[in-house]
């Protein structure tokens, strides 16, 4: 885990700015001033995860084994035959406990605290680790539980940090216990005394769409992905046996296929399963999943991107799906399928004082030398808060990007562009992505680069500041 700073053990870690450091006190850790003695702030007490943690770290040795016994099968099977009963049982009688041990240890000496400004985690059983994640730079707390978690009663804490590509988290902590240290984190994150914020609790929450099961198997049926993995098992496999005759040929090629098919349609309705989305002080909450429950929030302030997708087989009924782009964040889904005009209403929610534009302007007429069938389904239109450009004629694809999530504008040209005087317009963002409006007229694409440029300028001076509960 990374924060702010790592250090090597047990009050090791880097001190507070001012001389400020830390101090052991029976179990609990104490900001003092180096200087003067004294204490910044109340004692901080070091806290465990839940007594069954090492349930889920003592699967750690067994799992060397089975490594090994699928890098080198042939290896581990002749190693397995010459096995007698008794050595068998015996190896089951000492790695068995060991593994029990090796839960039990790393669970007794991981700890975690939190201070006025950060999150503290003390790991190693050899080798001491501590984690120092900064409270103002936490993006997102997220609740998740898997099944056999759920049956538990725990829950595992994930945080998304600015700066890290991999999310922390603590695994496992009781599910009430893992709610309110997520309110706690929000609380202090938000800039609520730490005497206090233990007390602020969770922000209450007002729901705004629930998707029914029913629309989501629906929607799912209709989605082309899913079907064409589908036929694709379907055909390959046998046109394969017909050319080579070998068994494992054909399953190497059917399995990843029928698996690609039931994650398509079967996973993302186990995954996507009973969505809720609820707006409360501290972003936009998602709570969702089957077997495995999520609980999410979209921070404020962070987004960088909202698309808006329609699939082909879902514009009759008017349907949409709306996906994110999250600095620093996973999160990725904000309404799986929702009518659009609720689909609006939550993003406005999201992008206050944005309005999802009508009528986009087509490439010019002369673009279809560059892209025969597919320059129709290329649209820009950009208004006072938002740069939005639209691609796909199948899949129509519409991305909204605020002005002040901008980072760089980029205009490039082909040599097939630049006999037909057209060029593309590329808006990257935060969240390292790009946006590109396609097969724009030449001038109209390099007014359009300084424009946005300027506007980019102008919106991050006038952009609130991002906070959480603000």
């Amino acid at each position: 885990m990374n924060g702010g700073g790592t250090g090597q053990g047990p009050g090791a870690g880097a001190g507070e700015s001012g001389g400020a450091g830390e101090v052991a006190v029976g179990g609990e850790v104490a900001d003092v001033d180096e200087a003067a003695g004294a204490p910044l702030s109340a004692v901080v007490v070091e806290r465990r995860l839940h007594p069954v943690t090492p349930l889920r770290r003592a699967w750690a040795p067994i799992a060397v084994v089975a490594g090994w016994a699928v890098h080198d099968p042939d290896q581990a099977q002749r190693r397995l035959t010459e096995l007698t009963t008794f050595t068998l049982l015996l190896g089951l009688a000492v790695l068995i406990p060991v593994a029990a041990l090796y839960g039990f240890l790393t669970w007794w000496y991981t700890h975690f605290a939190v201070t006025g400004t950060e999150l503290r985690i003390r790991t190693g059983l050899l080798f001491r680790r501590t984690a120092h994640i900064r409270l103002d730079r936490i993006q997102a707390v997220d609740v998740t539980q898997p099944l056999l978690a759920r049956l538990v009663g725990v829950a595992k804490l994930r945080l998304d940090v600015i700066g890290t590509d991999k999310k922390d988290e603590l695994a496992y902590l009781g599910e009430k216990e893992a709610r309110a240290l997520r309110a706690e984190l929000l609380a202090r994150a938000a800039g609520f005394a730490p005497e206090t914020a233990h007390q602020v609790g969770e922000a209450p929450a007002q729901r705004l769409v629930h998707v029914p099961p029913r629309m989501l198997a629906v929607s799912l049926l209709l989605t082309g992905a899913p079907w064409a993995m589908l036929a694709a098992a379907l055909v390959v496999p046998p046109l394969l046996w017909m050319a080579t005759h070998n068994l494992w040929t054909v399953l190497a090629t059917a399995l990843p296929l029928l698996g690609a098919a039931g994650t398509n349609s079967v996973g993302r309705f186990i995954g996507e399963y009973d969505w809720t989305v609820a707006e409360s002080p501290d972003g936009l909450r998602i709570d969702h999943g089957l077997l495995d429950r999520t609980h999410e929030t979209v921070p404020p302030g962070r987004v960088q991107t909202v698309r808006i997708v329609e699939p082909l087989l879902w514009r009759r009924r008017g349907w949409v799906r709306v996906e994110l782009d999250v600095a620093g964040s996973s999160n990725s889904v904000l309404v799986p399928v929702a009518p659009r005009e609720v689909a609006e209403t939550v993003i406005t929610r999201i992008l206050p004082g944005v309005t999802v534009p009508d009528a986009l302007s087509r490439p010019p007429i002369r673009a279809r030398w560059c892209a025969p069938f597919w320059w129709r389904g290329h649209g820009l239109a950009v208004t006072g808060a938002v740069f939005a450009s639209r691609c796909g004629l199948l899949r129509r694809s519409l991305s909204l990007v605020p002005h002040a999530k901008v980072q760089s504008v980029r205009l490039a040209q082909g040599p097939w562009q630049r006999a037909r005087s057209l060029a593309d317009v590329h808006v990257d963002t935060g969240a390292n992505k790009t946006v590109t409006a396609r097969l724009r007229d030449a001038a109209e694409a390099a007014d359009l680069l300084h424009a946005q440029a300027d506007r980019s300028r102008t919106g991050r001076r006038e952009a609130r500041p991002d906070r959480w509960m603000a």
